[in-house]
């Protein structure tokens, strides 16, 4: 299933296409693990991928990206060593061996303890949701509510009449703010008040239905979202008591509760509503430091990725590639604790004569740090991560790492094409070599 997985985000499929494509296609058949190509029967259910996306949950998946980066960087060692052995020219004799000590303590002591750049940044992964406002999300709310009072009613429970619920009204006060072009603030804060009194009638409505005996059931979804519309409530009354329109932990979504607005700051969006996820990038392939739905700040990241990179590699980076919100004293003091450069102008007036120098390597880390802007518009515009389609808190997670995971190894197949070139020109320049004197 991880590789049907990869198919659909690879490919831009969703369940039911990727179930389609696996049945026609036998390449993958063969990818997915069968035996041998069948067309006479559907090889998994497409309600299967959502179960294994729940199984599989972030954690799992962001130790699976790990193992991944983990084995290129093993290959990349041993493909170096091996080009040292063949590069030696057998008939060297060498260095004489250091008096008064061994070789194994001087690779010791020659050993590089810094390596490498590490690249940082974040971003935010928007998920499916319309742009939520305060009164299209009451407006939901009235309706949610007016269908929970139809399942909770029926004729045994003993009332003289089914309990009011202005529906036809409260539609109509919000159609003529809804299809106004540009409200007024203050109409918008009337019809506000109005869709709160018509969700406080109902939710009062819901708790005495529920105090009746033998009233209708809820189904489990429908309990979830009354929590969710009694917490969604009790926010927009706040707001519309104090006059404000900040609360903690603001629902924006009553089908999605666990998003959050993401305030980004961008030209395109000033706030997005998804999760915000933390990266760190060496060689083009990307590491989940941190994803979460509520707003974070990724400066706090640096140093725990610094030590991930010495854990993973048995060095400190030569370089700390990042963002502006990154250059903090906390950090600039971590890094000059521990020989690391940190990219960006340095505090205080430059020296005489080193101005230039500074500028042109602050153009060079620009340069390289627009590899992780570019992973991420990859990831938005190729993989799916500019909006994620998953409902769920654990699917949606599940689904922005494995978008990580299926960057990673297109990497790694470019560079793997990459090495077969440079061998294969080798080869031809070595016949190249050898057949020049028999043409002379």
């Amino acid at each position: 299933m991880l590789n049907s997985s990869k198919i659909a985000k690879q490919q831009g499929f969703h369940g039911l296409y990727v179930e389609s494509q696996c049945k026609e296609n036998p390449y993958f058949q063969f990818f997915i693990g069968l035996e041998g190509y069948r067309d006479d029967k559907v090889p998994f259910d497409p309600s299967l991928m959502v179960h294994f996306r729940k199984r599989l949950d972030k954690e799992t998946m962001m130790a699976i990206n790990e193992l991944i980066c983990q084995q290129e960087k093993q290959q990349v060692e041993a493909d170096v060593e091996n080009e040292n052995k063949k590069s030696k020219d057998p008939q060297d004799p060498g260095e004489p061996p250091v008096s008064g000590g061994s070789q194994d303590g001087m690779t010791k002591t020659t050993q590089q303890t810094h390596k490498g750049k590490l690249l940082l940044d974040a971003t935010c992964a928007p998920a499916d949701v319309r742009y939520p406002t305060d009164l299209s999300l009451l407006n939901e709310a009235r309706e949610k509510t007016e269908a929970m009072i139809d399942t909770l009613y029926h004729v045994n429970l003993g009332l003289k009449k089914k309990p009011r619920t202005y529906r036809k009204k409260a539609r109509k006060q919000y159609l003529t703010v809804a299809k106004q072009r540009k409200p007024q603030s203050k109409t918008i804060r009337k019809a506000i008040g109005k869709q709160l009194g018509y969700v406080g009638r109902n939710l009062k409505t819901i708790d005495y239905l529920l105090g009746l005996e033998g009233h209708g059931s809820l189904s489990r979804r429908q309990s979830q979202t009354l929590e969710t519309i009694r917490t969604l409530y009790q926010q927009q009354r706040t707001m519309y008591t104090l006059k404000r329109h900040q609360v903690d932990d603001r629902i924006v979504s009553i089908n999605q509760p666990h998003i959050r607005p993401i305030v980004r700051g961008k030209a395109k969006a000033s706030t997005e509503f998804g999760a915000k996820v933390a990266i760190s990038m060496v060689d083009g392939y990307m590491v989940v430091d941190e994803l979460s739905w509520d707003p974070f700040n990724e400066s706090v990241n640096l140093e725990q990725a610094v030590e991930d990179y010495k854990k993973r590699f048995g060095y400190y980076p030569e370089a700390v590639l990042a963002d502006q919100i990154y250059r903090n004293r906390d950090n600039r003091a971590f890094c000059k604790k521990n020989g690391i450069r940190l990219s960006g102008p340095a505090l205080g007036r430059p020296k005489a004569g080193e101005a230039k120098k500074k500028e042109q390597l602050e153009l060079q880390d620009m340069s390289q740090r627009n590899q992780v802007e570019g992973g991420f518009g990859v990831g938005k515009r190729r993989y799916g991560l500019g909006r994620i389609m998953a409902r769920l808190k654990e699917t949606a997670e599940s689904v922005i790492v494995l978008q990580f995971i299926v960057m990673n190894l297109e990497h790694r197949l470019r560079v793997l094409f990459y090495h077969f070139y440079v061998f294969f020109l080798r080869r031809i320049q070595g016949l190249l070599k050898l057949s020049w004197p028999v043409m002379n």
